[in-house]
């Protein structure tokens, strides 16, 4: 018998409440109790086995379009334009920008900037490693993302905390405190638009090897990519690169600390780093849940949808899901063997930079792990909510200093 999502007595989670945990004990007992649940924003899938097959069906779309209108922004520039990027787009015009974006994110042009990557990471541990102190997102996370996003984009290195200033700013977006923020993210959007646009104008006049010299191209020879579309698009990437990562890194640090074994391991075995991202995505993501809306009336899992309902699948829950990983605790000797997280969403709407977001994290941690092996948190820092886009906003770590 089909029963109706209007009417489910699946349990209520309040997502949109700043307290609420998507990782807490009340997710994993509404987890046993049904695979769905009833939320601030539609519904919550909990189980691994649903959630993987809701992100690959097709009756489903990209559900982030109504993010700003669920928050109560019904108009004005930040709506305007998270209607045109990536993230809100389907079928053709999605297709499309996603076929033109994608070379420069092919796993041969990440592995080229590895080294690269590397040295970075050197300098700004070589930065602090006499101390014995951290703050982790400042003198690491933040400086370490932004510099490896300009480097991505072809922008000045130098230049990397202005546009990681635009990008917190505009990061909040995902947030759900998003109608609080609105001054502040349109601020930023004003500003790092600009800035774009002024690395377009210069590119049309100087081409070079870069991310936006090939968009430029795309642009001028035969309109595939038209002027908006072009900055549209580079705005979303440079802020949702850097934002991304440098939480990530945050939650990674955080998760691995929680579990000292794991770390002394990761900083023993480099060779693990690969291992490490997977794990504390599949535990501690970032993206504390992935959108969809039902295109059409739809029966899904023996559960009638509207056509307009909103799932969101959230990404701690299925990834520690135990009908899917039997042993859900953090092991990276383990990370081989379980089910793939879906921390970076799946089918047409995988997030295009997961390689490169893969490879600087692998890079980073074991490299981290290396440097402050007794490293443990310096107090409790300052963390953005669990629920939507979360992440530290400090985090001081302290740990025995070492000769450099």
């Amino acid at each position: 018998m089909t029963a109706d999502a209007g009417g489910t007595g699946a349990m209520f989670l309040d997502l949109a409440d700043p307290a609420f945990d998507t990782t807490s004990e009340q997710v994993h007992e509404a987890r046993e109790a049904d695979w769905l649940a009833r939320t601030s924003y539609g519904f919550a899938v909990l189980r691994y086995e649903e959630a993987n097959a809701l992100l690959t069906d097709r009756r489903f779309r990209q559900g982030n379009a109504r993010w700003p209108e669920q928050n109560g922004v019904t108009g004005g520039p930040f709506l305007d334009w998270w209607q045109r990027v990536l993230l809100s787009l389907d079928g053709d015009d999605h297709a499309r920008l996603r076929r033109l974006l994608m070379p420069a994110f092919k796993r041969q042009a990440i592995l080229a900037m590895q080294p690269r990557f590397v040295e970075i990471a050197e300098d700004l541990v070589a930065g602090f490693a006499g101390r014995g102190r951290v703050e982790l997102i400042a003198d690491f996370a933040e400086p370490y993302s932004a510099r490896i996003l300009c480097l991505l984009l072809g922008l000045p290195e130098e230049e990397w905390e202005q546009v990681a200033h635009w990008a917190d700013d505009l990061g909040r977006s995902f947030g759900i405190a998003v109608a609080q923020d609105l001054p502040l993210i349109e601020a930023a959007l004003e500003g790092l638009t600009g800035y774009v646009e002024a690395a377009v104008d210069d590119r049309v006049a100087h081409p070079r090897e870069d991310l936006v010299s090939t968009l430029v191209q795309a642009h001028a020879e035969d309109g595939r990519l038209t002027r908006d579309e072009l900055v549209v698009g580079l705005v979303f990437l440079a802020f949702a690169g850097m934002e991304t990562t440098r939480n990530q890194i945050g939650l990674a640090v955080q998760t691995l600390l929680r579990h000292p074994d794991q770390w002394r391991l990761l900083g023993e075995r480099p060779d693990l780093g690969e291992a490490a991202v997977e794990e504390v995505m599949r535990v501690n993501p970032t993206v504390t849940w992935v959108t969809r809306e039902a295109t059409v009336d739809l029966e899904f899992r023996g559960v009638h949808f509207p056509a307009g309902s909103i799932l969101q699948v959230l990404s701690h829950s299925a990834g520690t899901d135990p009908r899917a990983v039997p042993e859900p605790a953090v092991d990276l000797t383990a990370a081989r063997e379980r089910a793939p997280h879906l921390g970076f969403g799946k089918g047409v709407h995988h997030c295009l930079g997961h390689f490169v977001a893969r490879t600087d994290m692998a890079v980073a941690l074991p490299m981290l792990a290396r440097a402050m092996p007794d490293a443990v948190a310096d107090g409790p820092g300052e963390w953005l909510p669990v629920s939507g886009n979360t992440g530290a906003l400090s985090f001081p770590i302290r740990f025995s200093a070492t000769a450099r």
